[in-house]
């Protein structure tokens, strides 16, 4: 069953919903909404990653995050953290959180993935080729599926080194990070080559600039959760662990038609 982790972004600036939920009381009840409407696991950041964002600083982002994180566990949520940065990570594992999402993949601070280990937490380890502010110029590829499973591989083993536990290891191939239009498409083709790596394997397509090619350049809000919604229904056909979407309802949707057309209700 492939699992939905929606996504609470405590944040006045993310591409998508920056500001709606920067409050913490909007950002717990919004939490607490995704989760009546099927979230698996609710995964809060309070720094925005899109491309040509610039960082917060860890005590602005602990600021924002932590009474978030220990309401929603406390409510016995499955919360992850969305950081990349150790001590932020120390700090949610304490409040509450289960989960470190490194969307770079141990690279930025290396000593989240031992904070992980010492946690007994699960970490997801996202494919990364430098900070948001300049991740395009990193997004040349010749094999992309291939070059991407290969440098997962290198932040699975680093884990593993600093502790981790093989099983609390999972793969995100981060669509939309230092990849650009078609690429993620290509990649998305390729995920074979990361699955076979033998890990569990997240996605987050939500409401990503790349879904644009395949809707039109003025695709609404509204459009655009349709197209991840259809997104994680292909995930969910292919095996995937988990999927990680803005809209909770309409993908948990997609997932369960699905799974009626395919008989595994």
């Amino acid at each position: 069953m492939t699992q939905i982790w929606g996504i609470v972004n405590v944040t006045p600036d993310s591409f998508s919903d920056g500001g709606r939920y920067f409050e913490a009381e909007h950002a717990i009840s919004h939490g607490r909404l995704l989760r009546s409407q099927g979230a698996d696991v609710l995964d809060v950041g309070g720094e925005s990653t899109r491309p040509g964002s610039e960082p917060v600083g860890a005590e602005e982002e602990i600021r924002r995050i932590l009474p978030v994180i220990e309401a929603l566990a406390a409510d016995g949520a499955t919360v992850s953290v969305d950081t990349y940065r150790a001590e932020t990570a120390r700090l949610a594992l304490a409040a509450g959180a289960r989960i470190v999402n490194d969307v770079s993949g141990g690279l930025a601070e290396p000593d989240i993935l031992s904070v992980a280990a010492d946690a007994h937490a699960f970490v997801a380890l996202g494919h990364w080729r430098g900070p948001s502010a300049d991740m395009y110029a990193n997004a040349s590829y010749d094999r992309i599926g291939a070059e991407v499973a290969a440098e997962l591989r290198d932040r699975a083993e680093a884990a593993l080194a600093a502790g981790v536990l093989r099983e609390r290891i999972i793969l995100d191939p981060g669509i939309g990070f230092a990849k650009a239009g078609e690429q993620n498409w290509t990649l998305l083709r390729q995920l074979d080559e990361v699955r076979r790596l033998g890990f569990p394997v997240l996605i987050g397509t939500s409401r990503k600039r790349f879904l644009d090619s395949a809707l039109g350049d003025d695709a609404s809000e509204a459009r655009k959760d349709l197209a991840t919604a259809i997104t994680s229904a292909f995930a969910a056909r292919n095996g995937l662990h988990a999927v990680r979407v803005h809209d909770v309802s309409s993908t948990r949707d997609a997932i369960a038609v699905m799974e009626a057309w395919e008989g595994w209700a």
